[in-house]
């Protein structure tokens, strides 16, 4: 073995090689990186791992016989027998090159297959891997008769016909060579030496033992790579197609524009593009805007007029030049007329309207005052939306409602970038190109109901924009340059402030709405709703009536809402059908009272709260807060034979259990006072119950009538029927304040309860409780637990 650029090192004498015959089977071991040798396959690769170059050393000195098998990962540098693959090939070493940068170039013939059934290091100064392997035969005949192998030879040079037509640098010679091979084996053998498969497929080619499995194997892998070929072709024709396309485009265009300047057609477009001249230099633009809109026209000019481009810019200056940069409307404030706006649009809320007068009265003495940004929150159907629109009107300003429910795209805010097909403005902007002036009112709804996801959290975007110190530089992306939004008035609404992220609630004033009493929405249906019902059915006051205990009998029965939505339903139902008696000719005129709106709209949907109609030992009367207002909740207790258990049902949640607790601790320190049995906690067990066990209650505003349930129920001493309660309690007896006040009161009343006891501490909030409540009944201001007791037990 002698070549030019063969290293004397690695020449071996030919007589010492018979002599170093591997033995028993054992060979110096390649692993390969990528790489599968098959039997009578010439391939040649690189050496460069340490072992590696070794073990060809190693192979040099014996009888160039090498173990060579694919490993499993391409990055394992120093691999196990557990890395290998285990079939692998015997192969002879031909040709052996060191290159100047030091790496091996070698030469084998694969020889026969062998299996790989031990490996090992031989440590020392030249450590290589050397493998025991077991010679692997081919089956001489597979399971299969002569014509199904006939038929799958035709079928693989099928398919690698069709394979060859789709690699252009495969030489029609070869490819004739391989189809006229009759062969087999050698036809296998033919097509796997000369076509791309992964080293993975071709160990899988490797280790198959019958000529048929090999076929039917590469006959599956050829198919897809078929397949694969043939969608690479349809992409690249449709690439060429589109490059095609686009130069012809631009080729006709060019002659549409000669054409164009020939027949004098080209000057509209001058004209167009010198029209966005005149604009912008007459809009008095900062000088940022107007520099950068005089690019664009500059750039359209040199475009030719029917261009996608030209479309994009055209759009893009229309949408800029159409905000209202120095356009504003002149407001008129007057206080009263304001007032009187409110009022009429919106029975109540008399806390909201002081605030909003306030804040009127403040742009009154200074017009361009900023970072004034109400957020109205408050249970649906109580008029936030609306309060947003008569602001607007007593302002005299335009007003531009963004629903913000649902919406969870940056860009909905501040809009796409131009660069994109279709791109638009964000929801601001347009609301302002609506408007046509920069002082509008926007108001933002539910805002609370925003979410984000992988395109970006909307309510980022709005910090910003909520910001008087940032907005007077808002930047839409579609828009890009900076837009004055520091004179738009911002309204929000929210159902509620959970949902709402803490650094956009901060620079937003909350305002809450409560829930509308019963009396509110008995006012707001015969003074609002009905009329607005009547109009919108086609009906004249006359011909429709709703009495006010009818009104009432709506309110109580009917529905069950923190607003007026579900009220002014079934006014336009009642509306409806009187319509229908009266285009049926049936009459000419309905009047709706308690006793006949059962007829129109079915039996009562809601009853009156359950409560204690007499002195009884062990039932009291509570209050309750609800989303929809306040609730009348007995509370009751029963004394029984026992251990001192404690049983609490109602769905009572672990607020109202410590209560109980509480209660029970109460009643032992007092039980001398009351004539209680100072072991009861020992010999008898108690049972706490609050009615409508299906829905869950909690919170330490029933402390005060646990107790007094409890005293009651163990001294034998009755609770009064006409008394209804409700506070917070200690250990050692004392009465804290609650919330709520206005609707419990209002449920109170609506039973015909006489008589509340409330804390002492919650004595400046009824001012906020209706004056008809305040006037018809009784309070009685709790300190301690005593206070509590003398009221409603009957001593």
């Amino acid at each position: 073995m002698k070549t030019d650029n063969m290293e004397s090192e690695l020449t071996v004498d030919e007589n010492s090689l018979s002599e170093t015959k591997s033995l028993n089977n054992v060979f110096p071991v390649i692993p390969m990186r990528g790489i599968v040798a098959f039997p009578h396959l010439v391939v040649h690769f690189d050496v460069v791992r340490e072992a590696s170059v070794n073990a060809v050393k190693e192979a040099l000195k014996r009888d160039r016989k090498i173990f060579i098998v694919a490993q499993k990962d391409v990055f394992t540098e120093e691999p196990v027998q557990t890395d290998l693959y285990k079939i692998g090939v015997v192969a002879e070493i031909r040709q052996v090159l060191k290159t100047p940068d030091n790496v091996l170039r070698v030469l084998v013939e694969g020889l026969s297959k062998a299996k790989l059934t031990e490996l090992s290091q031989v440590s020392g100064s030249s450590a290589y891997y050397e493998a025991k392997i077991k010679p692997v035969k081919n089956s001489v005949r597979s399971k299969c008769t002569d014509t199904e192998l006939e038929a799958l030879v035709r079928s693989v040079k099928d398919i690698f016909e069709r394979y060859a037509q789709y690699i252009p640098k495969m030489p029609d010679e070869l490819a004739a060579s391989i189809l006229c091979q009759t062969d087999p084996e050698l036809l296998f053998e033919n097509i796997v030496f000369n076509i791309n498969l992964s080293y993975v497929d071709k160990q899988d080619l490797l280790e198959q033992s019958s000529v048929f499995n090999k076929l039917s194997m590469l006959f599956a892998m050829l198919n897809r790579e078929v397949q694969v070929l043939q969608i690479e072709h349809q992409i690249q024709e449709q690439v060429k197609e589109s490059i095609g396309k686009s130069q012809r485009e631009y080729f006709l265009r060019e002659q549409m524009k000669a054409i164009s300047e020939q027949l004098g057609d080209d000057n509209d477009f001058k004209e167009e593009i010198n029209e966005y001249r005149k604009k912008i230099e007459s809009m008095k633009l900062p000088e940022e805007t107007a520099s950068r809109l005089t690019k664009e026209a500059d750039r359209l000019s040199k475009l030719p007029e029917a261009s996608q481009e030209s479309f994009v810019i055209r759009n893009y200056l229309d949408t800029v030049l159409s905000l209202p940069w120095n356009k504003e409307t002149r407001s008129k404030i007057n206080i009263e007329k304001a007032r009187e706006i409110l009022n009429k649009d919106h029975y109540g809320l008399e806390k909201v309207k002081e605030r909003i007068l306030e804040s009127i009265a403040v742009h009154a003495m200074k017009p361009d005052v900023t970072g004034q940004i109400i957020c109205l929150v408050g249970p649906p159907g109580v008029g936030k939306t609306s309060i947003g629109r008569s602001i607007a009107k007593s302002l005299g300003r335009k007003y531009q409602r963004i629903s913000l429910g649902g919406v969870k795209d940056e860009s909905d805010i501040r809009g796409h970038r131009k660069t994109y097909v279709g791109a638009m403005p964000g929801r601001i902007i347009n609301a302002m190109i609506a408007a046509g002036t920069k002082n509008p009112l926007i108001l933002f709804d539910e805002i609370d109901k925003m979410s984000n996801d992988f395109r970006g959290d909307p309510s980022s975007a709005m910090l910003e924009v909520l910001d008087g110190e940032q907005n007077n530089s808002f930047v839409d992306h579609y828009v890009e340059v900076p837009f004055d939004l520091s004179k738009v008035m911002f309204i929000t609404t929210a159902n509620t402030t959970q949902t709402i992220p803490a650094p956009l609630l901060d620079r937003m004033e909350v305002i809450e709405l409560t829930s509308y009493t019963r009396e509110e929405k008995f006012h707001i249906a015969s003074e609002h709703l009905v009329p607005k019902q009547l109009k919108e059915n086609g009906l004249k006051p006359s011909m429709m009536k709703v009495s006010d205990d009818g009104i009432y009998t709506l309110i109580d029965s009917y529905t069950r809402e923190a607003g007026v939505r579900n009220l002014e339903r079934n006014i336009a139902s009642l509306c409806r059908k009187t319509a229908k008696e009266i285009v049926s000719e049936k009459t000419n005129k309905l009047t709706f009272t308690k006793d006949n709106i059962s007829e129109y709209l079915g039996h009562a949907k809601y009853t009156d709260d359950e409560k204690s109609k007499k002195d009884e030992v062990g039932l009291v009367n509570g209050l309750a807060w609800t989303s929809v207002g306040g609730v009348l909740m007995p509370l009751e207790a029963l004394v029984l034979k026992g251990k001192g258990n404690i049983e609490i049902t109602g769905s009572l949640g672990d607020v109202m259990k410590e209560s109980a607790k509480i209660a029970v601790s109460y009643s032992r320190n007092v039980a001398e006072k009351y004539s209680i049995n100072p072991e009861f906690y020992k010999e008898n067990d108690i049972h706490i119950h609050a009615p409508e066990g299906a829905v869950p209650k909690d919170g330490p505003s029933a402390g005060v009538t646990m107790v007094t349930a409890m005293i009651s129920a163990l001294s034998g001493i009755k609770v009064r029927g006409d008394v209804a309660m409700t506070g917070e309690i200690t250990l050692h007896g004392n009465v804290l304040p609650i919330g709520g006040l206005r609707e419990k009161t209002m449920a109170a009343y609506k039973e015909g309860i006489k008589t509340i006891i409330i804390p002492e501490k919650n004595k400046p909030d009824l001012e906020d409780v209706d004056k008809t409540v305040r006037e018809n009944i009784n309070f009685v201001f709790a300190r301690t637990l005593d206070d509590v007791l003398k009221t409603a037990l009957v001593m």
